[in-house]
This record gives structure tokens, C-alpha cells and sequence, in this order.
């Protein structure tokens, strides 16, 4: 998964833009949807936006009023204007009322929020809002998350942190979320129904790093066994998610079956028809589905979904994906249609209103089996109005303009991007934009019903989603460069002229950059071979020189900035990038002077090398957002015993790493490194070791006055790295350092400014 720029038509952001016609609405959503099982504002959906208000400005959420206002043709609409010295805020539903609160913070107040949201403080006194304000969405839909994201990102979370997403997401205007925790326990009552031992059931069911992949039938077991106390745990903190989201006008997604079975359907149905999928492109073999004309399909789906609706009730909209970077066992448009069929009745006959949702991602990825023929027979044989099709990257590869807007069915437009919830600066923005504003005045965009996010990790760019989301409440798509001008000027506090130089060059930098660019530190040691396609992506596509004098730009005013936590943060994570990319010229300094042999230059190049791996730990070590000691701590948390906590650690600490359970020589075999991450502990504890290792390889050749043999050092690596997923050090979650000072110091060392 992975890969400029025209801007578009600029929108004032001003109080005084107030309405979008309705015939905009209209044309950008297509025909209005059937009716749905969200409520207007009532007093429980009020309860819950004032709650909100509570949660997110504790000293000030007296300042608020909350009130209804209808919604307009099926679509959202929120209002907010100044009333007795208070803000009134007024919405269609809870998502309305927070969306109205966000728009007030960023155009009245001037504050700009961010994953992880924090309690705001008000300015003083209250700002006023001029004139009222009343906005409709044009998008009917507005759906957040990718199953990956609840790995890479969520794996760990407990209800304060979803508590805490679930506030953003209701603030960014988010209606459709996906709603996958604790499904494994839908899974585990279903198999016991028909008969599944509990032996059998977990070796189906993958560990809670995995469980994505096991939700859309890529892998079976890999983590596990899965703990009943994990799935009885996260059994209860869906029920609190699901309360919270529905309690705010959200209609999370449930799943449905696909038709993935354990292997065991063989023994406990001898007659049972199942196939094997092709082998999934990360290197592990296919897994089981039945297929949709045997009975037991319709059972099961059924049964799937009556056992969720009794734990988690239900929005009668369910995610169900079959071939997700897996091809079926026949190309036959026959078998695909009733594939189709199949998911969708087992559905229908539990929930007459279902509606299926279904990523597109496989029309995109496996473009090469699933032709027009194939994906017209899958997607055509469900009810028009009882489909939701996600273009998953849209932003980049719309699949829409070669599958005929989906023939016919609602669909949704999407941004993909952090890919393995990496760290790295990126995202092109331009093109973003402009794909969006192409896709909003297409005369063949179908029935385009929303806009979303299907992001494969959380954070680190937090100006992506806050532009695309900005487009939740938008009919037109905003001049890139002047909708960023009004963002930093939110998100540090005030306007600063260094601060938007800084951003002037990121944004036509890092920000036209969809490459994930990275470290070269952080993959498997080795002289530098530009005809790998690294994980890191290690040479930017971008003048790296532009980006160090954003920095300098942004440090130059640290005095006036230095109250802004988000400055604190941008100044880390760019110091982060600007010295990573040493990593390549400095490996290259080791192998020009391993080459000539020359021992003095090779022990100062290695040391270099080891001393920029122990800066990089040490400054993302001042930001909570970069500790390692996190994630690894709060894998743990969640088991009762030492075995589980080890579990648990372990698939904390495999799945960005070696990702899966092997390791070979060649570059990126399995999914070795897919998710790497440039934490506090990582450089020092995972990435050092292993370059030192490397080293010792190449100073023992030179003793020897025999080549470095790559292999040996390979496969001793490999045996090292399984190793290291099963180890227990401890890491620090506390942050250590002023962000500042060592951003200020490691930049002045590092610094590669032309005089």
C-alpha cells in the first residue's frame, strides 16, 4: 500500500459565510438516503453534547447553550451565534452541536484541537461570534478509521483513551466510525453455537495486535491464544464505545460475515464446502471460506449477526470485507455474485434494514483478478440502496472513475495515507485537494454520499485530518495555502511570522510528499542500495535543505511560540526528520571508508553513526506522544497473569517489528518493518544494537583481511530480532528533557545549512 498539485477555487472561512445552497448539497450527495436509525437532537442526544462540552472545556463549558435545529433533506446542519453573552450552540444531532463547538474554537477562538484531545481553556473575555452562523454538511456520511488503524494505532486502548477519540471524532463532524472492538467475542459465541471446541477456537482467533487481519480473513492465530478475559474485557468497552457514539448521533459500523471459517470447519462439517483463498501477498498461506451456496454459509452469517445485535444491538450498518489483499479461489462472475449475494443475505435475513459497507481497497490492490466483469458480478448483487462502497484512497488512486462510480451504489471518498501508523512528515496535501474538488464537480460521480478517512495510524501529521475533515462542513474544497495560513495561526495561539515562513516551506515540501520518508537507521543494517524499496523510504523527494531552514524558521522564535504544546511538538517531530536524514549519508561514510579499509575512519563513521541513533532517542524521548515505554505498558495492563501480560508484550513488541514470525535475509520479507516506529527505546534498544552488530561484522572482515559476509550476520540478526519480541525490559513512560533545548542543541549539531 503506498504513492501534484493544483490548487482549487479558495473559501473564505469567515463568520459571514453562513450557508450552503442546497442544490450544492444536493449534487454533491446524490439522491437522499432512506431513512436511518439516527435520532434528531432529543433530550438524550442534548445530555450527551453538553457532556461533551464538560469533558472538553472544564472551566468553561457554562458559557454554552445547547439547542436543536433541523436537519435539511437528510443532511446535517449546525448553527452558532452570540446570545446574553453566552454561545449558543445548535445541531441536527450531538455530532451537529460538537461540530458547531469546533467551529467555534477554531473561527471565534482561534484554538486548534488534535489527537490525543486535551481539556481547552478559553480565551478571556468570551469571543464573540458577529453573526449567526448556519452551516449544512454536504456529505451524508462521514466515516473514520481503517481495521489496521485498531492495531497499529488503538491495539491498547481503554475507555478514557476512546472517550477521548470519541470527542475529537464528534467535533470533526465524524457520523459513520467503524466499530470493530470485541468482536472476537461475537466470534467466540457463534463457533460454540455450532459446535467449535474451544481448542479450535483459538486457533482461529489471532492475538490483539492481529486482530484486524483475522477480522478480514488475511491470517488465523497468529498472537494468540487469545485470553477469555481479553474478550470479555473488550466485550464491555464496546458496550461503552457503542453508547457513547450512538448516545452522540454516530451509526457505528458493526461487522458482518464475510465467510472466513477456522480450518476446523473440515472436522466439524465433513460436508461443509469450503475454499482455500490465494496465499496473502505478505507471505502467509490462505485461509478458509465457505462457500455461499452451501447452507451453512446463511447459518452462520445469520447467526453472526443475531449474537452481535444481542451484545451490541445494532445500527443496521455492517462492514464485511472477503478478499482484502486475498484473491478468491475462481474469477468465474457466477460464484462472485453469489459471493455478493451470500454476505449480504446473511445480513438481510437477521436485520431486514441491513446495509452492507465494503471497502474498495481490493479493486485498487488486486486490480489484476478483479476486472470489470468480477467486481460488476460481487457488487451488483446487492439492492442498490443497501450497499455503501468506500473508495479507501481515494485521495490518491479514486477507483471510482474506473468502476463507473460503483454502479450505482452510495459510496464514500476517502484519504489513506500513514501507512503502518509510521512517524514520518508527509502527506500531499495539494493532491488532496484537488482529487477532492475533481471528485465534488464530476458530472459522473454517482451517488457520492460522504467523505472520510481510512488512515492506517493515528497522529503524526495532525494537519491532514484537520484539512480533510475541515471538509466535512464545506460544499467547495479551500486554496490549500490559504486555508494552512489560518490553521498555524490556530494551532500555536497567534500569528507568527517565522511560524508561517516555517510552513510555507513545509507545505511545499513534506506536505506535497506522500512518501512515509524516514530514517535509513531504522532498517535492517546494511550499506545503502538505492535500488531497494526500503520501509523507510529513506531519501526524501524533497530538498532537504528547505526543510532545515524551516526548522531554523521555527526555532528562531521559540520565546514567543514556546507556550504552544503543539509547537513543542512540531519543533521534535521536524528536528526527528531533519536529522534522520543523516542516516543515509552517514552509513555511506561507513562503507567509503570499510571499502578503502581504512580502520580510523571506519571506527569514527560508525560512531557517528551510533551517536545520531542515541540523539534520536533522546529528543523524541522529551514528547509522550514517541515513548515506547507506552505502548509496551499499556499492552500489559490488560493481562490478569504473567502469561498474559507476556502475550500481550509480545504482540505489542513483534507487530512493529518483525511483524509476523518470520525473518529471511531478503529485504522486507513478511511484513518485517511494515510498521516500524521512531520511539524513545526503539533507537537505543532495538535500531542500535543491531547496527552494532553490523559493525563488528565489518571490523572483523577487515581484521581478517576477508569480505563481510552478509548471511551469517543476516540470519544471526533474524534469531536476534525473534528474540527480542520475547524480551521484558522496561521502558521509561515518563518524558525526560525540555522539548526546546534539545531540538536547539541537536539541530546546532547536526546542522547542514550551506554558509
Amino acid at each position: 500500500m503506498e504513492t501534484t498539485s493544483l490548487l482549487v477555487c479558495a473559501v473564505c472561512r469567515s463568520a459571514s459565510i453562513t450557508i450552503f445552497a442546497m442544490f450544492i448539497s444536493i449534487a454533491v450527495s446524490g439522491a437522499p438516503a432512506p431513512p436511518d436509525s439516527r435520532q434528531p437532537l432529543g433530550p438524550k442526544e442534548k445530555a450527551a453534547a453538553s457532556a461533551l462540552l464538560r469533558r472538553v472545556l472544564p472551566h468553561g463549558w457554562t458559557h454554552f447553550i445547547v439547542e436543536p435545529v433541523p436537519g435539511e433533506n437528510g443532511l446535517d446542519v449546525f448553527e452558532v451565534e452570540t446570545r446574553d453573552g453566552h454561545v449558543v450552540l445548535r445541531g441536527s444531532n450531538g455530532v451537529a452541536v460538537a461540530s458547531a463547538l469546533n467551529w467555534y474554537l477554531e473561527n471565534a477562538a482561534h484554538i486548534n484541537i488534535s489527537i490525543p484531545l486535551r481539556p481547552l481553556d478559553l480565551p478571556s473575555p468570551l469571543p464573540l461570534v458577529e453573526k449567526k452562523v448556519h452551516i449544512i454538511s454536504p456529505h451524508r456520511y462521514r466515516y473514520f478509521f481503517n481495521y489496521c488503524t485498531f492495531s497499529y494505532s488503538m491495539a491498547w486502548w481503554d475507555w478514557k483513551q476512546w472517550e477521548s477519540m470519541i470527542d475529537w471524532m464528534a467535533m470533526k463532524g465524524i457520523n459513520l466510525p467503524l466499530a470493530a472492538t470485541g468482536q472476537e467475542g461475537v466470534w467466540q459465541l457463534v463457533l460454540r453455537d455450532v459446535g467449535f471446541s474451544e481448542a479450535q477456537i483459538r486457533d482461529f482467533l489471532v492475538g490483539p495486535a492481529y486482530l484486524p487481519w483475522g477480522w478480514m480473513g488475511n491470517i488465523d492465530g497468529l498472537g494468540g491464544p487469545l485470553p477469555n478475559s481479553w474478550i470479555r474485557s473488550h466485550i464491555e468497552l464496546q458496550k461503552q464505545i457503542l453508547a457513547r457514539e450512538r448516545g452522540l448521533g454516530m451509526q457505528p459500523v458493526l461487522q458482518g460475515f464475510t465467510g472466513h471459517v477456522p480450518g476446523a470447519v473440515a472436522q466439524v462439517f465433513p460436508n461443509a464446502k469450503i475454499h482455500k483463498t490465494s496465499d496473502w501477498s505478505a507471505g502467509f498461506t490462505g485461509t478458509w471460506f465457505l462457500d455461499p451456496m452451501d447452507p451453512l454459509f446463511q447459518r452462520l452469517g445469520k447467526l453472526f449477526v443475531e449474537r452481535q445485535t444481542q451484545l451490541f444491538g445494532t445500527d443496521h450498518i455492517y462492514a464485511a470485507d472477503s478478499f482484502n489483499e486475498i484473491n478468491p479461489s475462481t474469477d468465474d462472475p457466477g460464484f462472485l455474485a453469489s459471493m455478493g449475494k451470500a454476505v449480504f443475505e446473511s445480513m438481510h435475513s437477521a436485520d431486514p434494514d441491513a446495509v452492507w459497507v465494503l471497502q474498495g481497497w481490493f479493486l485498487y490492490y488486486q486490480a489484476a483478478f478483479w476486472k470489470q466483469p468480477q467486481a460488476r458480478a460481487l457488487i451488483g448483487a446487492v439492492p442498490a440502496d443497501q450497499m455503501i462502497v468506500l473508495d479507501l484512497w481515494g485521495d490518491r488512486h479514486p477507483v471510482w472513475k474506473t468502476r463507473e462510480a460503483f454502479f450505482g451504489k452510495r459510496w464514500v471518498w476517502n484519504v489513506l495515507y500513514n501507512f503502518g501508523g509510521k512517524v514520518s512528515l508527509n502527506g500531499d496535501l495539494p493532491q488532496i485537494a484537488v482529487n477532492l474538488d475533481e471528485t465534488l464537480r464530476s458530472s459522473e460521480k454517482g451517488r457520492l454520499s460522504g467523505i472520510g478517512m481510512t488512515m492506517e495510524g493515528l497522529g503524526t501529521n495532525p494537519i491532514v485530518p484537520d484539512f480533510v475533515l475541515d471538509m466535512a462542513w464545506r460544499g467547495e474544497v479551500p486554496a490549500v495555502d490559504s486555508w494552512a495560513r489560518e490553521y498555524v495561526k490556530r494551532r500555536y495561539g497567534n500569528s507568527n511570522a517565522h511560524a508561517w515562513e516555517a510552513w510555507q516551506i513545509l507545505l511545499a515540501t513534506v506536505y506535497r510528499s506522500s512518501a512515509q520518508t524516514g530514517t535509513f537507521l531504522v532498517e535492517r543494517p546494511g550499506f545503502y542500495d538505492p535500488k531497494i524499496a526500503y520501509r523507510s523510504e529513506p531519501v526524501p523527494r524533497y530538498d532537504t535543505k528547505k526543510v532545515t531552514l524551516a526548522l531554523d524558521l521555527l526555532l528562531s522564535d521559540s520565546s514567543k511560540l514556546g507556550h504552544s504544546d503543539a509547537y513543542r511538538y512540531d519543533v521534535v517531530n521536524l528536528t526527528r526528520q531533519v536529522i534522520g536524514q543523516l542516516g543515509v549519508p552517514f552509513v555511506k561514510d561507513v562503507e567509503d571508508a570499510y571499502r578503502r579499509g581504512d580502520r580510523a575512519a571506519l571506527l569514527a563513521a560508525e560512531q557517528r553513526v551510533a551517536g545520531l541513533l542515541s540523539d534520536l532517542d533522546e529528543l523524541v524521548g522529551t514528547r509522550d506522544e514517541f515513548l515506547l515505554g507506552h505502548w509496551i505498558e499499556d499492552a500489559k495492563r490488560w493481562g490478569n497473569t504473567a502469561a498474559e501480560r507476556d502475550l500481550y508484550e509480545w504482540n505489542a513488541r513483534n507487530i512493529i517489528t518483525l511483524w509476523g514470525t518470520k525473518c529471511t535475509e531478503g529485504e522486507n520479507d513478511d511484513l518485517n518493518l511494515y510498521a516500524h516506529k521512531q520511539w524513545q527505546g526503539m533507537f537505543t534498544r532495538y535500531y542500535l544494537p543491531r547496527w552494532q552488530k553490523f559493525f563488528t561484522g565489518l571490523n572483523d572482515a577487515l581484521s581478517t583481511n576477508k569480505p563481510f559476509d552478509r548471511k551469517p550476520f543476516a540470519a544471526a540478526m533474524c534469531d536476534w530480532d525473534q528474540q527480542w519480541s520475547h524480551r521484558h525490559d522496561v521502558f521509561p513512560t515518563k518524558t525526560q528533557g525540555d522539548a526546546i533545548t534539545v531540538s536547539r542543541r541537536l539541530f546546532k549539531k547536526y546542522r547542514i545549512l550551506e554558509n
